[in-house]
């Protein structure tokens, strides 16, 4: 049985591929009256604020003809920006050597957050490198990662 998070993705993905843009993932936040269904975009060559309003009546459209949420929610459409959210394998291997914040959820060696180098994925788990130490992430449990802006 496919899960509203996989729904989303199948009822979102045609419409901003057909746009143009890289769907880099979504996060749909239940709160009642007050849910958030927030959709990261990207694009070779950045995303601007007519890129994101472009998608938004997009996706506004097929969201209200195909009606995959049944609660009231806020569309918001965002490019990923510097701390960009991590939400596939792919996004893992693809950053390899940026550095990363991972929030797991249940502990890993006593602990739920990890910031450190990425190092990929393999045989399911996140690799990052902190202190010259590697920690094996399951990929299945991360809460929530993201690219951690570095300026030098």
């Amino acid at each position: 049985m496919a899960t509203v998070r996989d729904t989303l993705y199948e009822v979102i993905t045609p419409v901003i591929e057909g746009l143009g843009y890289e769907l880099v993932g979504i996060e749909y936040l239940p709160q009642g009256k007050h849910s958030l269904l927030r959709i990261y975009i990207d694009h070779e060559s950045g995303i601007t604020l007519d890129d994101c309003e472009k998608v938004s009546r997009q996706v506004s459209a097929v969201m209200d003809v195909e009606d995959p949420l049944t609660t009231q929610y806020n569309l918001e459409i965002s490019s990923p920006g510097m701390e960009r959210p991590l939400f596939f394998e792919e996004h893992y291997n693809r950053f390899a050597g940026h550095r990363v914040f991972v929030r797991m959820s249940f502990p890993v060696d006593g602990r739920r957050k990890f910031e450190g180098i990425l190092k990929g994925v393999e045989a399911a788990e996140v690799l990052v490198e902190i202190n010259e130490e590697l920690f094996r992430l399951p990929l299945a449990q991360v809460e929530k990662a993201h690219l951690v802006p570095v300026f030098e």
